[in-house]
């Protein structure tokens, strides 16, 4: 899940984090135990914005529960999409509900974990098809996520061809691949004439995405994968045109984004950003002004929205448990669009937040790979079952598409 799909750090509206060392990382990884979701009281009235429609691009939604783009890494050996992977998605759609596959890879180099799946082929399409019918079958919408994981990445998984950055800044950082997990290979800084066929890349996955049927397209500019590594200082330290200056900094972002705009129209199309997040050993010397800058870039393109990675997260750990979501409620007076906020939130910090007007949709992670019915359980504040990390990073069906709804729950208790 969003080893891809994932990151956050703490911050407050006038300061944000920076990096995390790799033994955290490592420590994170190594974790098996189920961790318990514990469900606060609710104290809500019945009427919460949660569940209240909004139009969200070319989209009516009844309700604002997220199912976010999650790295479960269960595609086939090919890359295109499993009959599990089918399972999953059409248990957790839901009628007027909005979804975010996992990151899809433009390209084969530019994986960074054996089982994700690709849209690189023309024979990726037809099981894509297959998945967005059965979640629009639903009556759920879908965008596909398009990411290129740049130095996050290992030679076995590229066919022996170096993973690229905008720089090489050496960094301690995993990859997953028929070994289970290895450190990176060191990577090699793009020449700046091999910048165009990476856009026309993610262009040519959003023409197959369209041909699949999705209803949009979101970019992953978050958790120090390539898009992320050109707009952050820590990592771009080239000196041509994508270098130096932020307004230097995103040409390749908003490079990526016009190549997605000019397949899918503005409005369907999102981004996803993780300002101050640690994943990937990622930094900036002043994000603020980093990310400020990005979006109100963004802006000028009428997108369907920003989707904000919460910093007091790191893919699938909460790095502060009692940290206030901060990043939304800095960029909310910058982005004019709407935006989807992510990262450790629960019923009622993700009623908070849209309450204060700091986000228009919540994305709920962790809790959506337990329970396939997420969006019913939280309107009615029903209990929920814990998740299980040890099945986050690949596997089989168990822990990925045995999880009962609660219906179902109940019949089985009866039993007993």
């Amino acid at each position: 899940m969003q080893v891809n799909n994932h990151t956050d750090t703490a911050v407050n509206s006038a300061s944000l984090f920076t990096a995390c060392s790799i033994n955290d990382v490592l420590s994170s990884l190594k974790k098996i135990k189920i961790m318990e979701h514990k469900q606060k009281p609710s104290g809500l009235q019945d009427n919460l914005k949660l569940f209240s429609p909004i139009k969200l691009g070319r989209m009516n939604l009844t309700h604002r529960v997220v199912h976010p783009p999650l790295t479960r890494l269960r595609a086939n050996p090919d890359d295109s999409v499993s009959d599990m992977m089918i399972q999953y998605y059409t248990q957790r759609a839901s009628d007027g509900g909005f979804m975010i596959t996992e990151s899809v890879h433009p390209s084969i180099e530019s994986r960074g974990y054996i089982g994700a799946p690709g849209i690189y082929e023309d024979h990726h399409i037809a099981g894509w098809k297959k998945l967005v019918d059965a979640v629009h079958a639903k009556g759920a919408y879908i965008f596909m996520q398009i990411s290129h994981d740049g130095r996050q990445s290992h030679v076995d998984l590229s066919n022996g061809k170096t993973p690229v950055a905008p720089s090489v800044v050496p960094f301690e950082g995993l990859s997953f691949t028929a070994n289970g997990w290895v450190p990176v290979s060191p990577h090699r800084a793009l020449d700046i004439n091999e910048i165009p066929s990476l856009v026309e890349q993610y262009r040519q996955a959003a023409i197959r995405g369209l041909a699949a049927g999705f209803d949009g397209v979101e970019l992953h500019n978050a958790n120090g994968y390539l898009a992320d590594t050109f707009l952050q200082d820590g990592t771009n330290k080239r000196t041509d045109a994508y270098g130096g200056a932020i307004e230097n900094r995103v040409k390749f972002p908003l490079e990526l984004v016009d190549a997605l705009v000019s397949v899918w129209g503005a409005d369907r199309v999102g981004v996803r950003i993780s300002p101050s997040g640690k994943w990937g050993t990622i930094s900036d010397s002043d994000p603020e002004a980093t990310f400020g800058y990005y979006a109100q870039q963004l802006n000028k393109y009428g997108l369907a929205y920003l989707h904000v990675i919460e910093p007091r997260v790191m893919g699938t750990e909460t790095l502060d448990e009692g940290r206030a979501p901060v990043a939304s409620s800095f960029l909310r007076p910058l982005f004019k669009g709407p935006i989807i906020a992510a990262g450790g939130f629960d019923r009622n910090d993700a009623e908070d937040i849209l309450q204060k007007g700091d986000a228009d949709l919540v994305a709920f992670g962790r809790l959506f790979t337990s329970n396939p019915d997420l969006p019913e359980r939280l309107r009615e504040n029903l209990p929920l079952h814990d998740y299980h990390r040890e099945a986050f990073w690949g596997g089989d069906e168990q822990y990925y598409t045995d999880f009962a709804v609660y219906s179902e729950d109940t019949v089985a208790a009866d039993r007993t």
